[in-house]
Formats: structure tokens, sequence, C-alpha cells
């Protein structure tokens, strides 16, 4: 009987029966693993949203909050004493500098520290030195503060309108935040923005300026504030344009020569490197300079490299070059500034065609050897050019001799053409505003 009871239990059972529960086993383990693995992504979703709805929701708390009515209607009918307009309120001297970088220095637009002063908050006038030393404090604003343009704003608004720093950042204004006030002036001699403007609402910022409380015991002073600018990654610093270019620049500061590009990469393969390379071949050889170019310059694009160029400060250093009875002083950007015959000095309108013409070709050679010419002397105030304030006549040296130059010795000349020349020489003390270089006039004598 119990054989045959194993035989009929065994002759029962579906071979497949383990295999079906094996499987089920297995699925279902790969179920929970799966959801494990949905579960897990979730929460590294949410951990990544969070601090990003975190700033979401801060900022339009805050901007609801500076964008809030100034005053709160109250059931009381009795309505609050309207607050005593400041007599007094902090200014900026002049406005900062423009483009502003991360990590660079912020100056005013001439270059200098920028200054906070103390004005009459109705004529704008300055104000004398106060009774007391008063401290000032210099916070980065929302660029859209104040809201609707206002030009009545609490302490508190203005409070609201501080832009704070990211999370795990430096603090957004750093250097000389905390100042002291003597004589109603405070000098910031170091400033600086650690981050740029690209993350917050309006994309700008603007620099605050407020009285620390309780370091004037006077009545409320007005804060002051700059015009809203971007503030840009440090990176970008490194292709800005340069206002004015400086002699020893890369020429790419030039406007419409961007670095490594095609301008730029022509330039360079003809030695032109600097700008003060550039505004050299502009003021001797400016048809060879334009072929470098090619026509990939436009007329407008060259008329406005060429004008951005030009700006470019000569500097105090000059050089000599020496032919036959003849000299030619020219300034670091090749521009004739002086002119001598056998040790005179001479005007330009003086000479003959023939002395013109070899003044030219010392001139075009002092280009040529311009890396190894000999530097001069600085030229007194004296003996330097002054610029005619007519443009029909030529600059004369003061104290150019009313007599004739000497002759020049037997040099062959060549005229094509039978073609009077006329020289223009370079004002440095008009900073070389009114006549650019040399140049030579031709026209046919008639």
């Amino acid at each position: 009987m119990a054989a045959h009871k194993r035989l009929h239990d065994g002759f029962e059972q579906d071979p497949d029966q383990p295999e079906k529960k094996r499987m089920e086993r297995s699925v279902s383990f790969s179920t929970v693993i799966r959801e494990a693995m949905v579960m897990k992504q979730v929460q590294s979703v949410f951990l990544v949203l969070e601090p990003l709805l975190r700033r979401v929701v801060q900022e339009e708390i805050q901007a609801g909050l500076v964008r809030s009515p100034r005053y709160i209607e109250r059931s009381s009918p009795e309505t609050p004493p309207a607050a005593e307009p400041p007599a007094l309120r902090l200014a900026f001297l002049f406005p900062p500098a423009l483009p502003i970088f991360t990590g660079s220095k912020i100056e005013d637009v001439h270059g200098e520290p920028l200054q906070v002063i103390l004005v009459d908050a109705v004529t704008g006038s300055p104000c004398g030195a106060l009774p007391q030393f008063m401290r000032v404090e210099l916070v980065p604003l929302f660029g859209d503060f104040p809201p609707d343009g206002r030009e009545d704003w609490t302490t508190g608004d203005f409070a609201r309108g501080v832009v704070k720093e990211r999370a795990g950042k430096r603090p957004l204004l750093t250097g000389d935040v905390g100042l002291t006030m003597r004589d109603g002036r405070a000098v910031v001699n170091d400033l600086q923005f650690t981050d740029n403007s690209s993350w917050v609402r309006c994309r700008k910022f603007r620099i605050g300026a407020r009285v620390m409380p309780g370091s004037y015991e006077g009545g409320r002073v007005a804060e002051a504030m700059t015009d809203a600018f971007n503030v840009r990654d440090h990176r970008g610093e490194l292709y800005r344009k340069h206002y004015p270019p400086a002699l020893t620049d890369d020429v790419w500061r030039l406007e419409k020569i961007g670095k490594e590009g095609a301008f730029h990469r022509k330039l360079r393969q003809n030695g032109v490197e600097t700008v003060q390379e550039f505004v050299r071949m502009l003021t001797v050889r400016p048809e060879m300079l334009r072929a470098i170019m090619g026509d990939g310059m436009t007329d407008r694009m060259w008329e406005v490299t060429t004008s951005h160029a030009k700006t470019c400060g000569a500097g105090d250093k000059v050089y000599a070059y020496a032919g036959h009875g003849a000299t030619v002083y020219v300034n670091s950007l090749c521009q004739l500034v002086r002119l001598e015959f056998a040790g005179v000095e001479c005007a330009a309108q003086q000479l003959s065609r023939d002395q013109k013409a070899y003044v030219h070709r010392l001139y075009v050679e002092a280009f040529e050897q311009r890396h190894s010419l000999q530097e001069a002397e600085p030229l007194p105030a004296a003996m330097l050019l002054h610029a005619s304030s007519s443009s029909n006549s030529l600059p004369m040296l003061q104290n150019a001799a009313p007599a004739a130059p000497p002759p020049l010795p037997a040099t062959p000349l060549w005229f094509p053409g039978n073609q009077e020349l006329d020289l223009q020489i370079v004002d440095e003390l008009s900073g070389g505003q009114g006549n650019f270089g040399f140049q030579m006039f031709q026209s046919n004598f008639g």
C-alpha cells in the first residue's frame, strides 16, 4: 500500500511544477530589484531638484517683497504721519567703468578708484565735513531695483534689494566693502565681484552704498546706487578690446580683429603682432596694410579698425634717423615730430620739391629701420611742432628760421609725372589729433 501510495503520488505530480515555482521566485526577485532602482532614481531626482526649487521659491518671494506696496492700509482710521524726507544722501562721484568682469578691480570711468561722497538731497551739491565720522557699506543690488523706477525707497526697500550670494559661494562683493567717510568723501581702493550676473532674474547688478546702522547719530541719509550693468565671467576678459589700446597690446585688441581669426593670422604672418606695429604701418605704408587685410575687411570695417588704432598714445620717446645733411625725428608710432637740415630746424613749407622728396625717402628708411633706430633725447616743448589753426596751411616749428634751408648734396632724385610733394608733421602737444603721421600730398603743377 505504501508503495502504491508513493507510486500514485509520483504519478499525479507535475514534473514542470518545480520549474514554475523557480520562475515565480525569479520573477518576484527581479521585480523587487526593479522597484528598488526606480525608487532610488526618484530620490536622486528629488535631491537634484530640491536646491533648484528652493532658490526659485526664494527669488520669487524676495521679488514679491520688493514689489510690495510701500505702505499697507490699516484698519485704524488714523493715518500715520509721512516720514520726513532725508536731508542728505550718498552718491558715487563717477560711474564705474564698463565692462565689469568677475575678479577684476572695479574703477570709475576715468580709471581711478570709485569714490562715495555725501551730497545735499535736494540740490545734489557736495557737503562739507561732518562733526563725526560715518561708516559706509557697499552692497550688491538687483539690477531692477527699485521697482517701477521709484526714487523714494525706504531703508527696508533697499535692504530687500540686496542680492545674496549663491549657496556655497563666496560673498558676492568683496574688497573695501566697509568704508569710513571723512570730510564727506570715501575712496574705494579695492572692489570686485566674485560671481557673474547671469543667474539672477534681471541678469544685472548695481552697486549700492548705505550708512551702517549706529554709525551716524543724525537723520536718515539716503542710499546711493549705480546704474545697472552686467557682470561677466573673467574668462571673457581675455578677449576684451582696450580703449584706448596700448603700444604693447596684441593687435587683436583692435576692433574687428578677432583673436586667432583670419585678420589676426594675416597680420601675424606679415610681422604685425602689436598695436604699435599696426599703427606704424598705417602711418607710413597704409596701402600695404590694406592689402594685408584683404577683401574680407570691408571699407566700413577698415574705418572702424583704423579709427580705434589712431587712439593709441605715442608716448614720450623720440627716435632720430640721419641722412646726408638732414635728420628726421619720429615718435614710437613713426610719426614725424621734427626735421633738421644741416643741424638747423626747418619748417616743412620752406622745403623745395627736391628737399621734400629727400625727407620722404629718409622717413621711409626710418620706418624700414624702425627696430634699430637710435633713441634721441626727449624734445623740449618749445621745440615741438604746433598745428596750424588753418587746415590749408602746414604746421610750423616754433623756432624755425625764416631763411631757406641749406641745399642738399648731389643726390639723384626721380619724381613721377613732375608732381609737387607736400609734407605734414604731427603736433605732439595736441595729441596727434590734427595730422596723423607724415603724409605726402601730390598735386600737378598748374
